[in-house]
């Protein structure tokens, strides 16, 4: 076979790939461009997904199609533009913010009442999905899949609401969705999903450097 019908019969997974790159580029740049160019890319790997048989995943992008005109919103609306001074108990204002992005929603740390209920959400999801997977469809690799996308569904609404550590989750996503794709024989996507590991390494970096931090409090002047 030679490249260029091989790039013809999987033409669509390529351009999946490619834009799901852009995508991941414009989430590490803080740009709220991100979330028109994920509703083009989910689009495309719903039926890449469905026709591979990764019935999870495929499911996993029409949230995906979802939450990316939600994620729009909150960015474009600047939910949480303050965020609360931990153990201060007064506002803080952003530090950088995305790119050319005035009043954009900031980078916050997750805490850890959110993050219980974003753990419990996701065992739920887990076992929902095994069970649904397992009875209720011929998917050859079940437990991965609902891993998967039980883990991608916190990190997208983690990313969504601009939560740093949501990029802990895409790393250890990135890594058990290479080993999986491969299996499937989905090649461009194993090189998309490693170049995503490689940039979540990046964004975590990046998106440190904007976390607000609260001002460094006046010291006092004692009255005489």
């Amino acid at each position: 076979m030679t490249i260029n019908s091989w790039l013809t019969d999987n033409y669509i997974e390529v351009f999946g790939a490619i834009a799901g790159i852009i995508y991941v580029f414009l989430e590490i740049r803080q740009t709220i461009w991100l979330w028109p160019v994920g509703v083009i890319t989910s689009a495309f790997y719903i039926w890449i997904f469905f026709t591979s048989k990764i019935y999870a995943d495929m499911s996993l992008q029409v949230y995906y199609l979802c939450i990316s005109f939600l994620g729009w919103y909150w960015w474009a609306r600047g939910s949480g533009l303050r965020a609360q001074g931990e153990g201060h108990g007064e506002e803080v204002e952003s530090g950088r913010k995305g790119e050319g992005e005035k009043g954009s929603l900031v980078v916050t740390r997750l805490n850890l009442r959110t993050g219980v209920v974003l753990f419990i959400v996701f065992v739920l999801l887990f076992f929902a999905m095994w069970l649904v997977l397992t009875r209720m469809t011929d998917s050859p690799v079940p437990i991965r899949d609902s891993f998967i996308t039980s883990l991608s569904i916190i990190a997208t609404w983690m990313l969504a609401r601009k939560i740093y550590e949501h990029w802990f989750l895409w790393i250890v996503v990135n890594l058990v969705s290479a080993i999986l794709f491969l299996a499937r024989g989905l090649y461009p996507t194993v090189i998309l999903y490693i170049v995503y590991g490689i940039m979540s390494f990046v964004g975590l970096v990046e998106w440190k450097k904007s976390i607000p931090h609260p001002p460094a409090l006046s010291p006092r002047v004692e009255e005489v």
